[in-house]
């Protein structure tokens, strides 16, 4: 089955996360784009350590800057995680050609994002007194298995 999503990391800065999330991208047959810049080498030894041997099936595609992921890929909604979102990741509603869009490690989604895209911002419920918010790739691997779970079920309608 191939899933109709795209995951993109916005300057991602640890190529371990980068790593698990190319595996991830492979085992759902998704894209993983990457908009610059990046916090690593691509050939870093660590991105190839997380991403085991995936990495050779990954279908990557690298971005220089936000405009050139939008003409390039064209998705056809975007839903941007974030610990700023009202909306809960189990309230969206995600069909063929979605993106799923994250931001760094240590900033999250630039701050220019918040403004233009306030609507599509999501988060990701977590109970815990605690909580901040979870790794980059825990939250892309919980995000893309939602999107997942709901495209199976209409697929199978």
């Amino acid at each position: 089955m191939s899933l109709p999503l795209h995951l993109v990391l916005l300057r991602p800065e640890i190529p371990h996360n980068t790593g698990a999330i190319g595996r991830l991208c492979v085992d759902l047959d998704c894209p993983l784009h990457l908009v610059r810049p990046l916090g690593f080498a691509l050939t870093s030894a660590w991105v190839r350590r997380a991403g085991l041997d995936y990495w050779t099936h990954l279908d990557l595609r690298l971005h220089d800057n936000w405009d050139d992921f939008l003409v390039a890929t064209r998705p056809g909604r975007l839903f941007f995680a974030s610990t700023r979102g009202q909306r809960s990741l189990y309230d969206c509603q995600f069909v063929a050609n979605d993106a799923l869009v994250f931001g760094n490690e240590s900033a999250g989604l630039p701050d220019e994002f918040y403004a233009r895209y306030g609507d599509e911002l999501f988060r990701i419920p977590m109970p815990g007194p605690h909580a901040r918010s979870l790794n980059l790739a825990n939250a892309a691997a919980v995000a893309a298995y939602e999107a997942l779970r709901q495209l199976s079920i209409a697929k199978e309608q």
